[in-house]
């Protein structure tokens, strides 16, 4: 198996929910490394006899392409991941999301031993959902270059399917949440915000609304999928646990034990999508639904980064790279 971006979140996380549930995989992590990819994630796996880490570039088809060539499964997690990233500069968006896919897809499709391709996408694909929840037949209306990337990397996977016959599935995830996951994401960054008594910026009026998914269900599922689903098929997941900003920064400030009064309203971003919701009926009958139930999944996040301190405090504390982006991102210097 082969697993891009397996030293980002949710990536890292598969990786080592995969060497636990299959004893008889050997996995192979390629990651370039850049802010949010760090061997810190992988730091309990990295010395798996059936785990191997290549660093390089997904765009990279010197790099990428034997991997993949060689593989007989690959999960794509590769890419540039933060809509606020994105508004600010969207070049490597393209080149990692959409370039990076077309790589891995011309080696996957000269590949005899490949047997699946999984695609993962985001359900920021479909756009904003002002009521119901997307189907997986919806049309997509990406709103922002992130989800635009995702939406054209996400299509150019099914071409491959459609006109080559590459055993190319494609998931839509609504947010994860969960460990090791970089502070720059709302959950991460206002629990470690009011660890040290820091306001958190919370956009606009705060009442987005967002599906949140644990992602041990989301690496649970791309389990399944692999084994389960049909080639050139789309399946949504989401853990259907809907909560609208402000409420959520609530209960990260109750659970850190802070007030409320920690609550900086912020301009809110360009293009901010109002709603997002998924409809899961294809992925349930294949056996799938969440385990995690939302309240006692954030606290145990919420716990994760108070006992982690040696994983984030280098980013926060230490990495001017990062200082610059949050003062530029929120308007004045943290105090």
């Amino acid at each position: 198996m082969l697993v891009t971006g397996g030293a980002g979140f949710i990536g890292s996380n598969f990786v080592r929910y995969a060497l636990r549930a299959h004893p008889d995989w050997r996995v192979t992590t390629l990651d370039k490394l850049t802010y949010a990819g760090r061997r810190e994630n992988l730091h309990d796996v990295m010395d798996d006899p059936r785990h191997r880490f290549v660093h390089g570039d997904v765009a990279d088809p010197a790099v990428a392409a034997p991997l993949a060539r060689n593989s007989n499964i690959v999960v794509h997690f590769a890419a540039e991941t933060h809509v606020d990233r994105s508004i600010l500069s969207a070049g490597e968006f393209i080149t990692t999301d959409v370039f990076g896919t077309f790589v891995l897809l011309e080696a996957a499709r000269e590949s005899p031993a490949l047997r699946r391709f999984v695609q993962i996408s985001t359900d920021e694909v479909y756009g904003s959902v002002p009521e119901g929840s997307s189907r997986e037949t919806d049309e997509l209306k990406p709103r922002n270059p992130y989800s635009a990337s995702k939406a054209g990397a996400d299509r150019l996977a099914y071409s491959y399917w459609a006109t080559y016959d590459v055993p190319v599935i494609i998931t839509r995830a609504s947010n994860n949440y969960g460990p090791y996951q970089f502070p720059e994401k709302v959950i991460p960054l206002f629990v470690t915000n009011a660890i040290d008594d820091i306001q958190v910026p919370l956009y606009g009026d705060g009442l987005n609304e967002r599906d949140w998914l644990h992602v041990e269900d989301h690496c649970r599922a791309v389990d399944l999928l692999i084994e389960a689903a049909d080639n050139g098929e789309v399946y949504n997941v989401g853990g259907g646990n809907h909560v609208r900003n402000v409420d959520l920064t609530q209960r990260i400030l109750h659970l850190a034990g802070k007030p409320d009064s920690l609550i900086r309203h912020v301009a809110d971003r360009p293009g901010h999508d109002r709603r997002y919701s998924v409809d899961t009926t294809k992925l349930r009958t294949l056996g799938w639904a969440p385990q995690m139930a939302f309240d006692s999944g954030l606290a145990a996040t919420v716990d994760w980064y108070r006992q982690n301190e040696w994983w984030w405090r280098p980013i926060k504390d230490a990495d001017p790279a990062f200082r610059a982006y949050y003062d530029t991102q929120y308007g004045r210097t943290r105090s």
